[in-house]
Order: C-alpha cells, then structure tokens, then sequence
C-alpha cells in the first residue's frame, strides 16, 4: 500500500485551475521528484499535500488514512514533514535551539520555554541530527547567522527532528552555489530508504541524479510519469520542460 496518494485532487482560485484531478501515488523508501515549468501547479499540489491548502476537492491519503480535510501541524504529527520555497527557522534562537524545539514539538508535553538542561535526551537527539546535517561546529550560533546554504540544512533538520515518515522538500538547492547544489543532492539521497522523500526541485541536474521516479505537471495536470530515462525519452516532457 503507498504511504502517500492523491486521488483526483484539484484546487481552484476563483477561474483558475491551479490544479486538476491528478492522481499520485509513493511507496515507501522512494524517493519522488516533481518538477515542471513556472505555473505548472507543483506547489500548489505540495500545499494541498502538506496541508498548508485545503483541496477543492479530491482526496490525499497518508499512511492509509484520507487525511484531505486534516490542518498542516496535525498532519506533522502525523508523520508528514516539509521544508519551504523561503527558509523558515528561528533566526534569533541558536542552531541547537532549532532543532531541539522541534524535536520537543513530538513529546506528549510542551513547554516552549523550559531550559535545555531539563531536556537532556532532546539536546542529545538534535546534537545527532546536527552532526547528521554537517552543522555541529554551529551548534551554539544564531540562526540568523548561518550562511543561505547552512540555513537550508538546518531546515532540513527541523524536519528530521520530528521524525517524519514522509518528507516534502520544496526547492531544497535553491539559491545554492553549483557545489552547494551538488552537495545537497547526495545529502538529499542518503536520507532516502527507510525515509520517502517526495522534492519539487528546477535544477535537473539534482533531479535526474538522485530521483527515482520523476512526475511532470504541466498547468495544473499530470503530463507523464516514469524513470529517469523514461521521462528524458518522452517527447511531450521534452517539448514543454526539457526542450531537448
């Protein structure tokens, strides 16, 4: 059974079709990229996924259950986890303090605001993370201070710190020098298996190296589906996204 499908899911703005009936389907352990041209409708689609937009109508279903009508922080909790177009962290909290918080979001009791010593098996767990994201040596920085690429991963790590089952990247590279992309494509690789990972990304290069299966909206609606090398071979992708 697929750990993620859309059924039939649309979203309409007024006159505009954002979106329009597509049907999606991931496996566990796969990782998905999602691209097509400016206005194809892809983060749209992600929002609908997320839960940050609520459908017109159709279906998304999670972990088997239709979670369509279910709000964004209940679905983290649920095991969906994302990251946004525009970094979103805590600027003014340290790197720690990021990925700490966001791990304590999973605890049955929340408090904000309580002191890191109390929470020794929380610093433990975001000081793995943090080595996992390559950011240990930042450990007790600003936020805010962290370079674009840096501020990226820490991203990423907010993510990770609610051990998501599903992980949604929008745009994980963007704004990254060509090694920082690079870089960030093989990071984004190891991540996958036991994790699924489901990225809208424009740099190809990134997509065609660490996909396994690659969709392709075209306004708003499913152009074509398949492998790298089936997606490249086809002739519609290549006339309205590759021009190949």
């Amino acid at each position: 059974m697929p750990i993620l499908e859309t059924r039939n899911l649309s979203k309409h703005f007024d006159a505009l079709v954002a979106v329009d009936s597509v049907d999606y389907a991931v496996d566990s352990g796969e990782l998905r990229s999602i691209i097509g041209p400016n206005g194809a409708g892809k983060t749209t689609f992600f929002n609908m996924i997320a839960g940050d937009l609520l459908p017109t109508s159709g279906q998304v279903i999670f972990d088997g259950a239709d979670v369509s009508e279910v709000p964004a922080h209940e679905r983290s909790h649920l095991g969906i986890g994302r990251t946004y177009q525009i970094t979103n962290i805590f600027p003014k909290l340290s790197v720690l303090e990021n990925i700490r918080i966001a791990a304590q979001s999973r605890k049955m009791t929340f408090n904000l605001w309580s002191t890191v010593p109390s929470h020794k098996e929380l610093v433990e767990k975001a000081d793995e993370i943090l080595e996992r994201i390559n950011l240990t040596e930042k450990r007790d920085e600003l936020a805010g201070t962290l370079a674009h690429g840096e501020q990226r991963y820490l991203e990423i790590g907010i993510a990770l710190a609610t051990d998501p089952k599903l992980l949604l990247l929008d745009e994980p590279t963007a704004g990254m020098s060509p090694e920082e992309t690079l870089q960030t494509g093989e990071f984004i690789k190891g991540l996958a298996d036991p994790l699924t990972i489901v990225l809208v990304e424009h740099d190809m290069e990134v997509v065609l190296g660490i996909s396994d299966i690659i969709t392709v909206l075209h306004n708003g609606a499913f152009l074509a589906e398949g492998t790298v090398e089936e997606v490249r071979a086809n002739a519609e992708v290549q006339r309205v996204y590759l021009r190949e």
